[in-house]
């Protein structure tokens, strides 16, 4: 008998980005998601906006834009705190690899 390890099949997230938040109105949202995942944030409102990680185990960053969307792979675990550095800084959510 062969028995094989399948690895772990990775996901897809999708953030929206809106005039001024990521996720949705209101208090900054934490997502969660798995090593490995793919995060798509997508441009959903009129504004210029961009992804940057303030603090985190990777720092990234999207160009500023008002549409389409940008998408991060996340292979390393913790904690990734993200702004918009249109609207810093209330326009912030943070990130969580497990």
């Amino acid at each position: 008998l062969l028995i094989a390890a399948a690895p772990a099949l990775s996901k897809r997230k999708n953030v929206e980005v809106d005039d001024n938040y990521f996720v949705s109105e209101g208090s900054p949202r934490t997502i969660t998601v798995k090593k490995n995942d793919t995060v798509v944030w997508e441009w959903e409102g009129r504004n210029p906006h961009n992804v940057t990680v303030t603090r985190g185990p990777v720092k990234f960053s999207s160009r500023t834009k008002t549409s389409g969307s940008y998408s991060k792979k996340l292979t390393r675990r913790g904690t990734y705190r993200i702004l918009c550095t249109v609207h810093a800084p209330t326009m912030r959510m943070r990130l969580r690899v497990e």
